[in-house]
């Protein structure tokens, strides 16, 4: 049953490369903060390589060893709509605008990740993003690069066989794509969520032949974004004080033959308040007076499934499709992963 247990990894690689959980909390003001806060987590295992998690089961860590290199490609899709009312109500309590929004975006992503075996049990990894979207209310596309991220997984104990394995992890995710907060919210769109985070967890796994059982709990601290100066209506946004986030994930993979594995997983997400701080351009010149606008709590929860397909002895393709459960989920997500062959990258190389 070994080689089950190596294609069991690979849908638990697969699944892994789907778990990326997209979370967007709209601020309750429609008039003063009508851009959402897109807040995008990523647990640190998301892009494992494939063809190391296969060889998993046959070293003493499951990590790249050190000195090791691996380069990964993936690509993904994802729908979102929403129908909002947007609603004015005058100082004498009539109704002087009243009209449903319908809005829908779709985002096409493609990025390269980079591991790199500091120790046997230490991998460093950096990902860069590159973005597609198009948002049908507007009729706005865009292209442009992402936040780019770094981060570390950290194996405290050597797998062994029936044991558990548990890895630590912690992201940095930058703000170097396009900011909601910077951009002409009418005309443009962003790329990025528009400020720093730093999150952390635990991921564990356990293979019970020919089955891969896991899970994963994170936590991401957000920072400020301050400096703004974005004019919303007859208001300036100054600061944006995004809320932090806690997640959790589980599911499990079976293989179904040497060169075919399938995996399912589940997926949720909840932010907490963010604050949205404004000044108000009562003399149309410069911004006097301050108020805050606050986003409600939010939860996104994702269902996703993945197809792991063996296409040669050092190359694994996976497939996966999801779609949200809850209103603040994407719509529809698709995604696709694969690893990169070049001379000089292979692990241990």
């Amino acid at each position: 049953m070994n080689y089950f247990r190596g294609v069991a990894w690979l849908a638990l690689a697969g699944m892994m490369a789907g778990w990326s959980v997209q979370v967007l909390a709209e601020d309750n003001d429609a008039d003063e903060a009508r851009a959402a806060l897109q807040q995008q987590e990523g647990d640190a295992t998301e892009e494992s390589n494939l063809e190391e998690v296969f060889q998993a089961s046959e070293r003493q860590y499951s990590l790249l060893r050190s000195g090791g290199m691996a380069l990964n490609f993936s690509g993904d899709y994802s729908y979102y709509r929403n129908d909002r009312i947007d609603i004015a109500i005058g100082d004498n309590g009539n109704v002087s605008r009243f009209r449903i929004e319908n809005d829908a975006q779709h985002s096409f992503g493609a990025s390269l990740s980079f591991d790199y075996g500091v120790w046997n049990n230490l991998t460093f990894n950096t990902r860069l993003p590159v973005q597609y979207k198009y948002d049908t209310e507007k009729d706005t596309q865009k292209a442009a690069l992402g936040d780019v991220t770094f981060g570390l997984r950290y194996q405290p104990f050597p797998v062994r066989p029936g044991g558990i394995n548990t890895t630590l992890f912690t992201t940095l995710s930058t703000a170097t794509g396009d900011s909601p907060y910077t951009i002409d919210t009418q005309r443009d769109l962003s790329s990025g969520k528009g400020y720093y985070s730093l999150g952390g967890g635990v991921s564990m796994s356990k293979v019970v032949d020919p089955v891969v059982l896991f899970g994963s709990v994170g936590y991401t601290m957000a920072f400020d974004a301050t400096g703004l100066n974005q004019q919303r209506g007859q208001h300036t946004l100054r600061r944006v004080e995004p809320g932090d986030s806690i997640s959790f994930s589980m599911g499990l993979a079976y293989a179904l033959s040497y060169e075919v594995s399938v995996s399912a997983s589940y997926q949720q997400s909840y932010n907490f308040v963010s604050n949205f701080r404004f000044q108000t351009n009562d003399n149309g010149i410069d911004p006097v007076e301050r108020f805050t606008a606050k986003s409600e709590d939010s939860t996104s929860s994702i269902l996703n499934t993945s197809l792991g397909l063996r296409t040669s002895s050092n190359r694994i393709i996976n497939i996966s499709f999801g779609f949200g459960l809850t209103e603040d989920s994407p719509d529809v997500l698709l995604g696709i992963s694969l690893p990169i062959d070049i001379g000089g990258l292979k692990p241990g190389a």
